[in-house]
């Protein structure tokens, strides 16, 4: 028999707010009995519900998310509410039915479950229902940022963990409600959101794994790059942004969560227990922070179609606002000069990592409040109009492949492809990061440097690529955040595009 705590039965409500709080509240007891049965077991104890076979084998531990539910009778969604939100693409069912989701981190997900609230009730007028799951929390899920309890635990202990406490089940985690494949079984609900309460967890953990940071200091704009050098320019406009008392980012976190406050700010209790890792983790990520949470991170995923599923796999359950990918790449086109720019407004995948959850005959367009931010910023930055601007900046298609020695194959096959495609540049992340992009409805786009030109003899040569690199990281960069800034002047509720959702759509954004 579980060991449980103690129930809370589910309630209406018509209220977000008070919505949103039952939430935390059910999460918050159900956190601490995991937490404290976990301190408990760590320390030698025999837990409450112990078998009677004589084996003193504590009976499973468990704790479940909260959750959230609507049931609505009709399709068509309260008038003047739907008036007042028909610009967004998300905050409502796809018909009658009953729609669920699980739900974690209230902490962290507070504003963004409040506005997801906040709509349903606008545009079905129904009520919300929240109560207990019957999914378990896995108890890795349950530490918190600083709590490394099970490493005290001896290997006949940590072994019996699996008969105590509910571990990550992958059963549960999939993504087949992003991709489009899931069917509920009869009398099961609709799904609300993308992500399981479960999946979310996972994916926070991962993060802190291979970014090195707290998923709590994500920014709802990311920049993705393949290259360290464009990580030390940001980290130095960072400390520069910091240094200045009336900026409008208010502090700067680096891998290890380490803290750097707007000069004009104090220290926050638990900036003290941020630490400089002794090596910098696998894709570190750094956080330029706004006090709305509409600043700026950026990723070194460094190369591969690999890292750049990984990461965005998992910063995808964070809801970004958008994504962009700031990088070098190949030029395709003898009329293309070291370190002109490439605006991707279309993809060849030749990185075979999403074959299987988005086929190759999906197409993968181009947003166009993305593309107008990127190619103003380009002007705005270099201070080019017209046929100069032209003569830098090239609008085409960018082919990613997954072999870093493609022009080495014999017969010039991938050459020949690129042509047939009209591809005017190639690197072997953009396509990557815009199709999960688009598989799970964050707004994304590419800009990219051209480094060299290996079909037209050009290639990088160790002096001219680190002066290449001294010359355009800081202008590549700042087109960058100059897109960032005027993404989020148009606000959100432009960016997220219908062209992202399907037929079916779960609610949540």
């Amino acid at each position: 028999m579980p060991y449980l705590p103690s129930f809370i039965a589910p309630t209406r409500y018509s209220d977000a707010t008070q919505a949103l709080a039952q939430v935390q509240q059910i999460y918050s007891q159900q956190i601490a009995h995991l937490r404290s049965a976990m301190q408990r077991y760590v320390a030698g104890e025999t837990l409450p519900g112990h078998a009677d076979s004589g084996t003193n084998t504590p009976s499973r531990i468990r704790a479940c998310y909260p959750f959230v539910r609507i049931h609505t009778e009709t399709v068509s969604r309260k008038l003047q509410e739907a008036i007042d939100t028909a610009q967004l693409s998300y905050g409502f069912v796809a018909g009658p039915g009953r729609f669920e989701t699980t739900l974690t981190r209230p902490d962290l997900y507070a504003h963004y479950y409040l506005e997801q609230f906040k709509l349903l009730l606008q545009n079905h007028g129904v009520e919300l229902e929240v109560g207990t799951s019957t999914q378990p929390i896995p108890v890795h899920f349950s530490f918190a940022e600083y709590d490394h309890i099970e490493g005290n635990l001896s290997a006949e202990r940590r072994m019996l963990m699996r008969d105590v406490f509910d571990l990550p089940d992958l059963a549960a985690m999939d993504d087949g409600i992003a991709n489009g494949t899931f069917e509920a079984r009869p009398g099961e609900p609709q799904p609300l959101s993308l992500f399981t309460a479960a999946r979310v967890d996972y994916s926070l953990q991962r993060l802190r794994h291979y970014t090195g940071t707290s998923p709590d200091w994500f920014q709802n704009f990311v920049l993705f790059t393949n290259y360290q050098f464009y990580i030390d320019e940001f980290v130095r406009l960072g400390h520069a942004e910091m240094a200045n008392p009336d900026s409008d980012y208010i502090c700067f976190v680096e891998p290890g969560n380490v803290v750097t406050r707007r000069s004009s700010l104090p220290a926050i209790a638990g900036d003290e227990l941020g630490a400089q890792p002794p090596r910098l983790p696998q894709m570190p990520a750094y956080h330029l922070m706004r006090k709305d949470r509409t600043g700026i991170t950026m990723v070194n995923i460094g190369v591969g179609p690999a890292n750049a599923k990984n990461i965005t796999d998992h910063i995808a359950v964070l809801r970004p606002h958008a994504w962009v990918m700031l990088g070098h790449c190949a030029g395709l086109r003898n009329s293309q000069q070291l370190g002109d720019y490439v605006l991707a407004h279309g993809y060849v995948r030749e990185d075979h990592v999403l074959d299987e959850e988005l086929p190759l005959w999906v197409p993968i367009p181009a947003l166009a409040e993305i593309q107008k931010a990127l190619e103003t910023a380009v002007a705005d930055v270099t201070g080019l109009k017209g046929a100069a601007l032209k003569s830098i900046l090239r609008t085409g298609t960018v082919a990613s492949t997954d072999n870093r020695n493609w022009e080495l194959l014999p017969g010039n096959q991938p050459q020949r492809r690129f042509s047939q495609s009209r591809a005017v540049a190639l690197d072997m992340e953009s396509a990557t990061i815009a199709a999960n992009g688009f598989r799970f409805r964050v707004p994304y786009g590419t800009l990219l440097c051209v480094s060299d030109k290996p079909l037209h003899g050009e290639i990088k040569l160790p002096g001219m690529a680190n002066h290449f690199y001294r010359e355009r990281v800081d202008q590549h960069l700042r087109i960058g955040m100059r897109a960032i800034e005027l993404l989020r002047a148009e606000g959100s509720s432009q960016l997220h595009s219908r062209k992202l959702r399907s037929f079916s759509e779960v609610a949540f954004q």
